[in-house]
């Protein structure tokens, strides 16, 4: 359709139909360079939000320095899912991305407790902790070892007062910060490690298929 209406406007406009047929061909070349850069690779059936989304394609970047990453996988027998799970040279991350009004200002009391606008967000963090310790146990005990999962909330929408925090246990910072966020902390896992881990994560944390 882009293609079509590319070259009819072209056409139109300057009254020559090979000038048209020009101009479709480079319309329908842009869309699918367009498509390309932006695709998803969640399946259709259980398409991201806006903010994962946008997280994934910050994500993308991190794959030629040997990061891997599985999204939108199940906690098994929960309703809880890690939008992100992250496997990588500086070790394994849980990322949950939210998009927040960003009207309402977030804000930290006591350094404990955090607040979007009057909401307390306490419930969100302790779920982001839960599946981050979940999902490492799961992989832990099929691979026989100890594994830590660091889990965040990366928030689109407000500004917030500091680059990253760690509230109960939950990292929590602005979502263009994730692959920073990923990278500054040293090496712990090799190649062979990282792509084990992966292995196993996929096994144990299946995919989150939408209802129906």
């Amino acid at each position: 359709m882009i293609a079509v209406l590319g070259g009819i406007i072209v056409g139109v406009l300057l009254a020559d139909w090979r000038l048209g047929v020009t101009g479709a061909v480079l319309a329908a070349i842009g869309d699918t360079l367009y498509r390309a850069r932006s695709a998803s690779s969640v399946p259709a059936w259980r398409r991201p939000s806006v903010a994962e989304r946008r997280t994934e394609m910050q994500l993308k970047k991190l794959e030629r320095s040997g990061y891997r990453t599985l999204h939108a996988r199940a906690i098994p027998g929960s309703e809880a899912q890690i939008d992100h799970l992250v496997i990588g040279p500086t070790g394994i991350y849980a990322v949950d991305s939210e998009k927040w009004d960003k009207r309402l200002p977030v804000r930290v009391q006591a350094g404990k407790q955090l607040f979007h606008g009057p909401f307390s967000q306490k419930p969100r963090l302790l779920e982001a902790a839960w599946e981050a310790s979940q999902a490492g146990e799961l992989i832990g005990k099929k691979l026989g070892r100890d594994i830590t999962i660091v889990p965040s909330l990366a928030i689109y929408g407000p500004s917030l007062p500091w680059k990253i925090l760690n509230i109960r246990q939950v990292d929590v910072f602005e979502g263009s910060r994730v692959r920073r966020w990923i990278t500054k902390r040293e090496r712990s896992l090799t190649d062979s490690e990282i792509e084990q881990i992966f292995d196993v994560a996929g096994e144990v944390l299946p995919p989150r298929y939408a209802e129906g």
